[in-house]
């Protein structure tokens, strides 16, 4: 490959790689901060409105170490989910939706830990496992009988020999030193790491897949359509594909009984030897919760796998697929009658006809208002009025009902404060008896708050006749004018 070629090759990765992407942003440091604090951990996901709360706290500790802006923690997270670094699902558990890492998520806090703490790579114990690997290989993949079987042969002898140096107790069989044994586990550990972005890179890979299946189906008429016949067959596709068959092998081989109490039994030996005091406590977490993690991420996408491939066929059998063809079809005529429209006129130009949406908008139960007709009701129909004489004594005895008459009021007050120095309510009621009832009564009241004194250390008792005629009286605080009004 050229230099330039390989060149474009790169520049087309650094323009298409999430986890690029994500190292090159200019808040990485924040970005992966918080991300890895709050959904780090494998198979960690947060409801949005949680990881928004979580983030805002954050950001107000690390706006003073950190030229941040004064955007909130919901923003961060919007631009992340668009950089493909977070991965926005609907909840299963309760409504709303969840945030979780993506594979590339993982990749770039990885690296970034990795650079941070760089592991060391040339271990004996790595040549040792990779030496291995590659002898396994080699005959697992030899096609002659006769070589696998004198290889074969060799690793039985070799075995029997260390068989025989333990039994004899031979020093060349002694076991690992304490520094051998934790390189070990670091190496095991750091394989480890790399599962999360594992799980969500299949899981992306899965629903790419369904995705790819079901377009398939709508591109091809059903007598072209492989996916279909072999849909109709009861062929999954998804678990036959070539992710499909390489997850079902890692997953039937964490879920087999055997295999995975092997596994528990050699990890609670490791634990108990003693170079394994001298692992840290996170060490020895991540040991002992390491086969649950395989479990939980291999049984979450084994879920996935049924999901997809239930929907796909459900999505066959019931003809559904043949709705979606039509209605592509007619929106590729739309688009192919909309291009040469395009160029006269403009999206948002009056075309003179009215579409209504096919769904309703969504909304809480809470808003719904249910119709009461007796709401509406505006009773029988009014008819027209005969012609009648007005009494007018009549409607100002029904005025005299509905308001105060204050300018009768005023006149009495200002009547008696002529003749005398002070006067009281009471004096006022006594020389103009209260022609409201109540009323005038509250209406002097209001008055002497108005324009008179109070004197709060006496009390006087007003009496009048009420509208029905029975007198009443009332101990209140001497309300008093010492001059007269004008309103």
């Amino acid at each position: 490959m050229s230099a330039l070629s390989s060149a474009l090759a790169y520049r087309r990765l650094l323009e298409s790689n999430a986890t690029l992407r994500m190292l090159r942003a200019d808040n990485l440091a924040v970005m992966a901060g918080t991300l890895d604090a709050h959904l780090g951990k494998p198979g960690t996901r947060m409801n949005t409105e949680d990881l928004h709360e979580s983030i805002d706290a954050d950001l107000e500790e690390l706006r003073d170490h950190f030229d941040l802006s004064l955007r909130t923690a919901k923003a961060y997270c919007d631009d992340w989910r668009r950089a493909e670094i977070l991965v926005r699902r609907p909840a299963t558990a309760a409504r709303g939706e969840t945030y979780e890492l993506s594979a590339a998520g993982f990749d770039a806090i990885l690296m970034l830990e990795q650079l941070r703490t760089p592991p060391q790579t040339a271990t004996e114990s790595r040549l040792v496992r990779l030496a291995q690997s590659v002898r396994q290989l080699a005959i697992d993949t030899d096609p002659d009988s006769s070589r696998r079987l004198a290889s074969l042969r060799a690793e039985r002898d070799r075995i029997d020999a260390e068989i025989a140096r333990v039994r004899r107790g031979d020093p060349r069989s002694v076991v690992l030193d304490r520094r051998r044994a934790n390189e070990r586990v670091s190496d095991i550990l750091q394989q480890a790491q790399g599962l999360p972005a594992d799980f969500a890179r299949v899981r992306a890979r899965f629903e790419e897949l369904n995705q790819d299946l079901r377009i398939s189906i709508l591109a091809a008429e059903d007598s072209q359509s492989q996916v279909l016949d072999e849909v109709f067959r009861g062929v999954d596709l998804i678990e036959s594909s070539d992710e499909g068959r390489t997850f079902s092998a890692f997953s039937a081989l964490v879920r087999d009984p055997e295999q995975s109490a092997a596994f528990d039994d050699g990890i609670a030996a490791i634990l108990d030897r003693d170079f394994s005091a001298t692992l840290s406590l996170a060490t020895r977490r991540s040991l002992r919760t390491l086969m649950r993690q395989m479990k939980d991420g291999s049984h979450e996408v084994s879920d996935i796998l049924t999901e997809f491939a239930r929907g796909l066929r459900r999505y066959v059998h019931s003809h559904e697929f043949q709705r979606d063809r039509v209605m592509r079809t007619l929106l590729q005529e739309g688009l192919a009658a909309a291009a040469p429209v395009s160029q006269e006129l403009k999206p948002y130009d009056e075309i003179g006809i009215d579409l209504e949406l096919s769904s309703v908008s969504l909304g809480s139960v809470g808003e719904v208002i249910l119709h009461d007709p007796e709401e509406f009701n505006a009773g029988a129909e009014l008819g027209e009025a005969t012609d009648s004489e007005i009494d007018f004594a009549e409607l100002i005895a029904v005025a005299r009902e509905s308001e105060i008459d204050f300018a009768e009021l005023t006149e009495n007050i200002n009547s008696v404060v002529t003749s005398t120095h002070e006067a009281s309510v009471a004096d006022v009621l006594e020389t103009f008896p209260a022609t409201q009832g109540l009323a005038s009564v509250v209406g002097l009241l209001s008055l002497a708050s108005t324009y008179g004194h109070v004197d709060v250390g006496n009390r006087e008792i007003l009496t009048w006749a009420g509208v029905d005629g029975i007198v009443r009286t009332a101990a209140i605080r001497r309300h008093y004018f010492t001059e007269g009004i004008t309103l």
